[in-house]
């Protein structure tokens, strides 16, 4: 299941610049995270985004694609917030959380139809 949602790239840039370089790399890490974000945004929302995700509408694999990064990025830099710049980790932690609450909640319960006006 790992990098269904999102790629490595995506997490990583919202993560910031001064992520730690050693984590960045660690291909398994970054994997185990994926999943575990996939697995919380399916439980969170009580819905089986995987199942035909190939098939999903661009716009809701966007969405899950925001929420999935913003997980994995809050992991990267909790993992190590020594690198950053005074208040940069506060501020990239507030920001992926706004992305993963409003987009929870813009998820849960949606069927993978727009509306046509």
């Amino acid at each position: 299941m790992a990098w269904l949602f999102c790629t490595s790239n995506e997490a990583i840039a919202k993560a910031g610049t001064h992520a730690n370089a050693s984590i960045i790399v660690d291909s398994a890490a970054l994997a185990s995270w994926s999943d575990q974000a996939e697995g919380s945004i399916e439980q969170d929302t009580n819905t089986d985004w995987t199942t035909n995700y190939t098939s999903r509408s661009d716009s809701m694999k966007g969405a899950l694609a925001n929420v999935s990064s913003s997980k994995i990025a809050k992991v990267i830099v909790s993992y190590d917030p020594i690198g950053y710049l005074t208040r940069e980790a506060d501020m990239l932690m507030n920001m992926n959380d706004d992305i993963e609450i409003k987009g929870l909640k813009t998820l849960e319960g949606k069927p993978d139809t727009l509306k046509t006006p």
